[in-house]
């Protein structure tokens, strides 16, 4: 994470991207590093926001264009699980977009929203609130620790 922190805002828009795939990374490390090293809010919320809905999408794309073989390789998951997803989709349709934000679940719905073809503009618009506003609280709490 240091050298993600070492390399200012391009650090932070790669680890922030990263971290919206299925890879193990955080962004909320460089994320807080760098308000306390006295760079732009503004800045370092929108680069961070950005970058990680647009690893987002990439999940979206992979599950809207994947195979359900695919899906259940990488992810590693059933038949059973896709199709109980599927439903869970089906029945709080968009709201659960607004959850992938979440640790550990909030990726694999990105996914599953591509599987399931939920509307792209929908998925940007909800998937960007929720991460805005995360990005937003953590940097109150990294700011409100300096």
């Amino acid at each position: 994470m240091d050298y993600f922190v070492s390399l200012g805002y391009p650090g932070l828009f790669i680890s922030a991207f990263l971290s919206a795939t299925l890879l193990p990374l955080s962004s909320e490390f460089v994320l807080s590093t760098l308000l306390i090293k006295g760079l732009s809010p503004s800045f370092l919320i929108t680069t961070a926001t950005v970058a990680n809905v647009l690893g987002s999408m990439l999940n979206y794309a992979l599950g809207y264009w994947a195979s359900s073989a695919v899906i259940k390789k990488w992810l590693r998951i059933s038949e059973s699980d896709i199709r109980k997803a599927e439903n869970r989709f089906k029945k709080y349709g968009l709201i659960s977009l607004c959850f992938t934000w979440l640790p550990i679940i909030g990726d694999p719905l990105t996914v599953m929203a591509g599987l399931v073809k939920i509307h792209l503009g929908w998925f940007i618009v909800l998937v960007t609130a929720g991460k805005l506003i995360r990005y937003i609280v953590i940097s109150q709490v990294a700011m409100s620790l300096n």
